[in-house]
């Protein structure tokens, strides 16, 4: 097999606080204010200029690693620690900072819902739009497209602006073209997890079709079951670095291990995560209010954050139950439950609670998500995924011992004859 993708001492850094405003005559104001050696205009009064910050994170430093022809390669780690910026240094989307990429073919890259199509266009007229950025004929483009439209399920709304489709219709399409249009490389990110199981499941059966054809695929997943099912190598990115290289169930198993390590039922923030909003502390209590790590099969869990404010804007939250594999097991946003967030600058004390947990005995991670509202949708701005807790039998429920085997869900049935 010959070497598709070579990586030498690859590194990426990015300046913090550095951002455009939310308009072009508030950069305009904000430059001309530069020009002048004048503060900025549009700070309030004792807030930090974020312009004279000086202060670098490091994204990648010294990636080393080589991909070979029909591989498929998991690329695993914690949220922040790399993954997509490699991804878009791969698909030409952000140059290195020092380093150098070899890339022997075409590439096709699914990296973010709302990349890679114009979203004026038809699902149509970007079937055909991204098969000419590959370099792809119309005749070429014409054979495949049936075969596009019926894997994305999308045979309605293939004459429909693109700017309507849901998140799911939206990925179901973009995954399609990619997978179909041939690339040598095909580059896959978390944005499956917006599907459906059963598109998902049909989506990692095309990515194995695709290495079986001889092309390679790197695939980014927070699905450590569909990691080592799907690919036969994986690499564990910590810190921008690359620190284990192997088969996917020995780096699965580090990365497993490495989680169990980090967690704790409480949380802190050591350093701020942006300017504008963040979760400052959040810690896990029982029904009478006291903090624990520890809960019964199906006893009141209470989540309880505080949320600093800097600018106000609109937010959202959600609290994530996992496996420690990271495999979801529920999910409570706050819309959901008819909540709306606080939106105005100061300290917000959030309490979120969850009347019975109704899980297995085991191990479980729980995962804090913050959005902002920008750009006409909500971005992911903090989250906190190091927060863990432990769920112990109940012998008044069932005498019997409980295996995780059994199931992850907890529930009751009603038997008769």
């Amino acid at each position: 097999m010959s070497t598709v993708i070579q990586i030498e001492d690859l590194s990426k850094y990015y300046r913090l606080g550095l951002i455009g405003g939310k308009t072009l005559h508030d950069d305009l104001n904000r430059w001309w204010a530069r020009v002048r050696k004048q503060p900025d205009p549009l700070l309030k009064i004792g807030q930090e200029d974020p312009a004279t910050r000086d202060e670098y994170i490091w994204a990648l430093r010294d990636i080393n690693f080589e991909v070979q022809q029909g591989e498929i390669v998991g690329i695993i780690g914690r949220n922040g620690a790399g993954k997509s910026t490699l991804l878009k240094i791969l698909s030409r989307i952000t140059a290195p900072t020092s380093g150098q990429v070899k890339v022997k073919g075409r590439i096709a890259s699914l990296l973010e819902v709302g990349t890679g199509f114009h979203p004026e266009l038809t699902g149509r007229e970007n079937i055909y739009l991204n098969g000419a950025i590959l370099g792809m004929k119309k005749a070429e483009i014409d054979r495949k497209f049936d075969e596009i439209v019926a894997f994305a399920e999308v045979e309605k709304f293939i004459d429909t602006p693109v700017k309507r489709y849901s998140s799911g219709m939206y990925v179901r399409l973009a995954f399609a073209v990619a997978a179909h249009l041939e690339p040598e490389i095909l580059i896959v990110d978390e944005v499956l997890a917006v599907g459906d199981a059963a598109f998902q499941k049909k989506c990692l059966g095309k990515m194995g079709d695709v290495a079986r054809e001889g092309r390679t695929v790197l695939f980014v997943s927070h699905n450590m079951g569909a990691i080592t099912n799907l690919c036969s190598r994986a690499v564990l990115i910590v810190n921008g670095q690359i620190i284990a290289d192997n088969n996917a169930s020995t780096i699965v198993g580090k990365y497993i291990g490495s989680l169990s390590c980090a967690t704790d039922s409480s949380y802190m923030c050591q350093e701020k995560p942006n300017n504008r909003a963040w979760i400052d502390s959040a810690s896990l209590k029982s029904a009478n209010g006291k903090k624990t790590d520890t809960f019964l099969m199906t006893e009141f869990m209470i989540v309880e954050c505080l949320l600093k404010i800097v600018e106000k804007s609109r937010f959202t939250l959600s609290v994530q139950i996992k496996e420690m594999n990271n495999s979801p097991v529920c999910h409570f946003p706050n819309g959901d439950s008819s909540y709306i967030l606080p939106s105005l600058p100061g300290s917000h004390r959030i309490k979120v609670r969850i009347p019975s947990l109704n899980l297995y005995p085991g191990e479980y991670l729980l995962q804090l998500t913050l959005c902002e509202f920008a750009f006409g949708h909500f971005e992911e701005i903090h989250i906190v995924e190091s927060i863990s807790f432990h769920v112990e039998q109940d012998h008044s429920l069932c005498r019997r011992p409980l295996s995780r085997h059994a199931g992850l869900v907890f529930s009751y049935a009603e038997w008769s004859d």
